[in-house]
């Protein structure tokens, strides 16, 4: 009778011991999952405020038409300082463009007016705007703390398009 009760006791100790490591285990990852949370949100802050940011291009919505996936083409869009790089696909109508299409949305030019719109504590909108010779582009972009961007781009000549992706954290 007293090994039955001996076993018993152990069995319910290794238990408690499972579960006391699982719960360890479980608290350790989502402190070590809000320390990388932080630590993203704080590159994201970095870049935006330095005004040295890469957002590599996911998807692309344009305003007719279904969206698609673009992962892994090597399109982004790079902002560093007073330059714009637009590498992003475009499909969508042009109603007044060079013989050719032009550069669409595939250029580096100066930025000419660069501001940031507040918005919600976890997000930071930038909103700027360029005039690469062939049209006025205005873009939107809001980066989210996670790093994730969305981008909007209205041109003069062009139908607006919209992108999702993520800034480059390195």
């Amino acid at each position: 009778m007293m090994r039955h009760n001996t076993a018993k006791w152990l069995g319910s100790l290794l238990i408690l011991v499972v579960l006391a490591v699982g719960c360890g285990v479980l608290h350790q990852n989502a402190a070590s999952r809000k320390a990388e949370a932080s630590r993203v949100a704080a590159l994201v802050r970095q870049q935006l405020d330095a005004r040295k940011f890469e957002v590599e291009i996911e998807s692309m919505n344009p305003l007719r038409g279904p969206g698609r996936s673009v992962v892994g083409s090597g399109y982004s869009l790079t902002v560093d300082g007073d330059t714009v790089n637009s590498h992003l696909p475009y499909q969508g109508t042009a109603y007044s463009v060079p013989y050719g299409g032009g550069k669409v949305l595939d250029f580096e030019d100066k930025i000419d007016t660069y501001t940031e719109v507040p918005d919600k504590s976890d997000r930071r909108v930038v909103e700027f705007s360029t005039d690469n010779d062939e049209d006025v582009v205005e873009y939107r972009v809001t980066v989210f703390d996670n790093g994730k961007a969305d981008v909007q781009v209205r041109c003069k000549n062009r139908d607006a398009i919209n992108y999702r992706g993520h800034l480059v954290l390195e």
